[in-house]
């Protein structure tokens, strides 16, 4: 499975997953998977997986809930603009999953079958398109080289993302082992290494 180094990261697009090595203890970020929203020239945009919060989304987002996988809650997308609400759904488009050339009112596409959603949209009209759907609290954010530079340092490994990573029922270390046991060579090898070194 292919992964990007720094200098492969013009290729980096949406629906990637940026997942923290070992080497990277800040508490924010230390064992994490990122799924990318957008790389460009003025930074970097992404939202945490798997870190469910104790907020439930029926209690600040009423018409969304029913539309929402278990556990019906927002998960910390990270660290900045907590205030803020982003969504991203599983969706059939124009019929089929993934396969329609323009997204409805209310969606926007960021790759494969996996959409934004506009939370101040009508959900009714989006409902028999939606095959499931997260709420993020905050995201995650690099100003332009920010993220190369933690690249170059060993802090991330750049790999291709799923739909099911966004919408996994794992979550923390877990969906960290689950994604690093599917590369290949030292990735793979790291997803069977004890959290503590010295415990081996």
């Amino acid at each position: 499975m292919p992964r990007l180094s720094v200098g492969d990261l013009d290729d980096l697009r949406p629906g990637w997953l940026l997942v923290a090595m070992p080497s990277l203890t800040d508490p924010t970020f230390a064992g994490t998977v990122v799924y990318l929203l957008d790389h460009s020239d003025s930074g970097t945009l992404g939202v945490v997986l798997g870190r469910p919060s104790q907020v439930q989304i029926r209690d600040v987002l009423p018409g969304w809930c029913d539309l929402a996988i278990d556990p019906g809650v927002f998960h910390v997308g990270g660290p900045c603009e907590t205030d803020t609400a982003l969504c991203l759904a599983r969706c059939t488009v124009d019929g089929s999953a993934g396969g329609g050339t323009s997204a409805p009112d209310g969606l926007r596409p960021v790759a494969g079958d996996i959409h934004l959603v506009d939370l101040d949209a009508d959900p009714a009209p989006l409902a028999d398109r939606v095959a499931g759907l997260r709420v993020f609290a905050g995201y995650a954010g690099w100003s332009p080289g920010q993220l190369a530079g933690e690249i170059a340092e060993g802090a991330w490994a750049c790999v291709p993302g799923l739909a099911e990573d966004v919408l996994s029922e794992t979550s923390g270390p877990q969906l960290w082992r689950q994604v690093m046991g599917r590369q290949t060579g030292r990735l793979a090898v790291l997803s069977t290494a004890p959290a503590d070194p010295t415990a081996n």
